[in-house]
């Protein structure tokens, strides 16, 4: 391959060809400030819209400064990123931008994780021009979905948003209307965010540069409930959250035990901590029983799995011709709120009123999922309040505690007791390999020590492997990100799909790279972290199957009977319709 030299600042890089200013000013460690520009390749989530022009630059022989994350290094090209006219250009541009942004960051939900916050602070931007100001942007702040929060003013046009929607997950719910100072991203027909079919998977927010998205904050209601002395207030966890929440905290995901996070939230105060793990193991019961029927019936094949309420919905509004053959299996997190209010309730003696579940997940679309209502007991919300990692690390800095500072605690039984399989949950591939250890087992009627399926992990778009399971042969497949779901979907469509399940998660990278994370600022090297650390959780564990959690155990014997029984699928089981935009 011919590589292009290109000079910037005097220093001479080779370069590939196709390869932007601004990557060949990175192999330098040379600094361009940037907003709307995004690269993540490990999701192949990218963004060279050029729309901010922060990130101009001077190319010798050009009239006009050039957006260097749009402009091809070529051969000989010279270019200078930080003369008179380039540092000028950039100020004016900035301060154009703060003109018309509010003065509202102290708070704002993006404080101080603000991209352009932080610019203006490189540019030591203090006031802005009189010839800049003037009138406002002034829009109405969206609020109609129990998970996503727009505030329009708070807009700077940057589309990343909109490439996430559109490019990466294929959902098309947003797009750029109108020029100018009237230029803004939405809808279609700027309908409220729950009226379109946004599946609330939380990409956008995760790579908008300012709080113009945001979660639906919960915070204040879960603290109401903590202070409420007549309610019994449990809290679940899943398993991603464990290996992101340190990060807040200065800690590596590998550096962070569970046993801190469960003091840390016993120091605020929750009456219970569960574990959403828990939940995965039973999920595993269900799916494994719904996978062997299906397998020995040949019907409704492939089985998708149903953990993930963002490609759900996806899944209801764009494919719903396929609605026969996802499981009918809720979610861990919902599972385990329905056996809080039942089986846990019921043990000691509880009204399922007077118990407030609050869940704590890496998912803007769990906080849809809670509020759907196919998902209630005795006419309440299994899961009251879901708030995300974010949102948590608010509380308990709020309160004061470093739980990385605490001594470790234990989950509390007996929804506390999980094993190495519901760890995995929070990596893509988790599900289905956890489903497979297990399906493994009950096929060949043996206890099988050869229990890890390598081939379903890593961060690839799309995976396919072929399992040997006894004398059988499963043909299985993953999808991080709904963009690659659509291409598995579509293949099982047209009838070319030869597989047997298929595991499939909103998020690219699944739970670990959710909605309601931390924040990876483009450092895609944290969600390789975080997933190791899962698996690490995993190969610790004492019990790495689900079907041999004692608790699990005792829960059929004495309250549902049996996986995939009459009680089972009252409780545990749903279905999924037909969605349009209203």
């Amino acid at each position: 391959m011919s590589l292009n030299i290109i000079t910037i600042n005097g220093k001479q890089v080779a370069v590939e060809q196709g390869t932007t200013v601004l990557a060949a000013a990175r192999k330098l460690n040379i600094h361009i400030p940037t907003l709307c520009h995004l690269d993540l390749h490990c999701f192949q989530m990218e963004n060279h819209a050029a729309s901010c022009r922060i990130c101009v630059v001077e190319v010798e022989g050009r009239k006009t400064l050039a957006p260097s994350c749009a402009t091809p290094a070529t051969d000989g090209m010279v270019v200078y990123t930080s003369t008179p006219r380039v540092l000028k250009a950039r100020r004016a541009i900035l301060e154009l931008l703060l003109s018309d942004h509010p003065f509202h960051c102290l708070t704002c939900s993006k404080n101080l994780n603000c991209d352009l916050q932080s610019l203006a602070q490189d540019f030591n931007i203090v006031n802005i021009p009189k010839p800049y100001m003037g009138e406002m942007s002034k829009y109405k702040k969206d609020t109609s979905s129990k998970a996503i929060n727009r505030d329009l003013d708070k807009c700077i046009m940057c589309r990343r948003c909109e490439a996430a929607c559109n490019n990466i997950q294929t959902v098309g719910t947003l797009t750029g209307y109108g020029r100018g100072f009237q230029a803004i991203v939405g809808p279609a027909e700027m309908k409220p965010l729950a009226n379109s079919n946004c599946t609330f998977c939380g990409q956008c927010v995760n790579v908008c540069p300012t709080g113009a998205l945001g979660e639906m904050d919960y915070t204040r209601e879960v603290w109401s409930a903590l202070y409420d002395k007549t309610k019994t207030v449990i809290v679940q966890t899943a398993p991603a959250i464990r290996v992101a929440l340190g990060e807040e905290f200065g800690v590596e995901p590998k550096d962070s035990p569970e046993g801190k996070m469960v003091a840390g939230l016993k120091a605020l105060g929750f009456d219970n901590v569960f574990d959403t793990n828990f939940g995965a193991d039973l999920t595993i019961m269900e799916e494994a029983t719904e996978l062997i029927e299906r397998i020995k019936s040949g019907k409704n094949l492939p089985m998708l799995t149903s953990c993930c309420p963002g490609w759900i919905s996806f899944l209801e509004f764009q494919f719903p011709d396929l609605l026969n053959i996802p499981s009918s299996c809720k979610s861990p997190m919902q599972m385990t709120s329905a056996m809080t209010k039942t089986y846990y309730a019921k043990k000691l003696g509880m009204k399922p009123e007077d118990i407030v579940m609050v869940a704590i997940m890496p998912c803007l679309a769990k906080k849809y999922e809670a509020a759907r209502p196919e998902f209630n007991i005795n006419g309440g919300q299994d899961t009251d309040y879901v708030i995300t990692t974010r949102e948590l690390v608010k509380m308990f800095k709020e309160a004061g505690i470093n739980p990385y500072e605490l001594t470790e605690e234990l989950f509390d039984n007996p929804l506390g007791e999980a094993t190495g399989a519901g760890s995995i949950f929070g990596a893509t591939g988790g599900v289905l390999e956890a489903a497979l250890r297990t399906a493994n087992d009950w096929l060949t009627g043996k206890d099988n020590l050869d229990i890890d399926f390598e081939q379903t992990r890593g961060l690839d778009g799309v995976k396919e492997a072929s399992v040997q399971i006894g004398d059988k042969t499963l043909n299985v497949a993953m999808a991080s990100g709904l963009g690659n779901a659509r291409k598995l979907l579509e293949k099982v469509q047209d009838g070319t799909a030869d597989y047997h399940v298929i595991e499939i998660m909103a998020c690219p990278g699944g739970c670990i790279n959710g909605g309601g994370q931390p924040f990876i600022h483009g450092d895609e090297s944290k969600i390789e972290k975080r997933r190791e650390a899962i698996y690490a959780i995993d190969a610790k564990a004492e019990i790495r199957k689900s079907h041999l959690n004692p608790s699990i155990q005792r829960l059929y014997r004495e309250f549902l009977g049996k996986p995939g029984g009459e009680k089972s699928h009252a409780l545990l089981h749903t279905k999924y319709n037909k969605k349009s935009e209203k």
